[in-house]
């Protein structure tokens, strides 16, 4: 008989009782949903069947990768790198123009004391405190972010997400931020989920658009892999992990995950696709090593600011004492440092 339902089934409900199925009802119902058409991406008809990631291998990569060190000018290297990478935050309820003057300051100049020091990449704000932030900057190379798109849970209707993007952009944000509907793509509508990224890509204009995937709810590798691709097909300029209001946010696996996703796209059109971790980050030592998995996977080309990113609110300052032991060889107090 060929696959699939072609004659009417028999269920029985109790003894006795007989109730007739229509052909193709069981068929249909089982079916996944179906992805819009027009990608752009060959990997995506395939997306709902994408396969399944390693978990130990990937594990182990990630853990064998995180075991290399790195010395000397090299290490300097890395950490003024690390410095030029990173966005910082202040995403808190009690945000204030003047606690994001403060921030924009000590993006500019993280370390006043050592003008060598090279700036932040960005500052990322609500979109309420995107004038302060665009004010506060001017004249620098610091780029201003902003979150969007019902941040950090993402459900509001469609229209309310794409009024809040044209807003920020047009108040200057050089970058928007924005969350998948994780309740839809846990639900399998990745027709959904893809066609608001498109629609908030268009809204971005020619803001870059990062897409927040917050990988702690998506629970798998698997998922992890699939939202990526799905957000590089709609459009994203930079794929990151997680809003950073949720434990268990930015890790070394999941990362990894993400860049291989991003390698396989760049193999399959050239597309070069940035990478956010974001979450966890506190640490000098860990921003080394994300650096060293990104060379790795991706290669020098993807070491600048504008295909990678740490996001991180207390990392600055940990890289700064350890810039300033590497360049004197004497250990600071973290009391040295401007806490913003």
């Amino acid at each position: 008989m060929a696959s699939g339902l072609r004659t009417p089934r028999v269920a029985r409900f109790g003894p006795g009782r007989k109730e007739s199925f229509r052909p193709g009802y069981t068929e249909a119902m089982a079916q996944t949903p179906v992805l819009p058409k027009g990608f752009e991406l060959p990997l995506e008809p395939r997306l709902p069947r994408i396969g399944s990631v390693d978990a130990v291998a990937l594990e182990e990569r990630a853990a064998s990768l995180a075991k290399r060190s790195i010395k000397k000018e090299a290490k300097v290297f890395a950490l003024e790198l690390a410095v030029r990478m990173m966005d910082l935050t202040t995403l808190e309820g009690q945000d204030t123009p003047g606690k994001v003057a403060a921030l924009a300051s000590k993006a500019i100049r993280p370390d006043p004391s050592e003008p060598g020091v090279p700036s932040v990449a960005a500052i990322c704000v609500y979109p309420n405190l995107v004038p302060a932030a665009v004010a506060r900057v001017e004249g620098s190379s610091v780029k201003v972010a902003s979150v969007a798109t019902s941040f950090p849970s993402g459900q509001s209707p469609i229209e309310l997400k794409l009024e809040e993007v044209a807003w920020v952009v047009d108040q200057g944000a050089d970058e928007v931020d924005m969350v998948i509907d994780r309740g839809a793509f846990l639900s399998g509508r990745y027709a959904k989920v893809y066609d608001e990224i498109v629609r908030v890509k268009e809204a971005s204009g020619d803001a870059h658009l990062k897409v927040i995937l917050e990988v702690s709810e998506l629970g798998t590798y698997d998922n992890v892999r699939r939202a990526s691709l799905l957000a590089m097909a709609a459009g994203a300029d930079f794929i990151k992990t997680s809003t950073g209001k949720l434990p268990g946010a930015a890790t070394l696996p999941v990362t990894l995950c993400m860049l291989e996703a991003i390698r396989d796209v760049y193999e399959e059109n050239g597309r070069m696709v940035g990478m956010k971790p974001a979450g966890g980050i506190r640490q000098a030592k860990q921003a080394v090593q994300y650096l060293v998995q990104l060379h790795e996977t991706l290669g020098p080309d993807w070491l600048t600011p504008d295909l990678y990113r740490l996001g991180a609110s207390s990392l600055l300052n940990d890289v700064l004492m350890q810039l300033r032991k590497e360049k004197t060889g004497v250990y600071q107090s973290p009391d040295y440092f401007t806490v913003d």
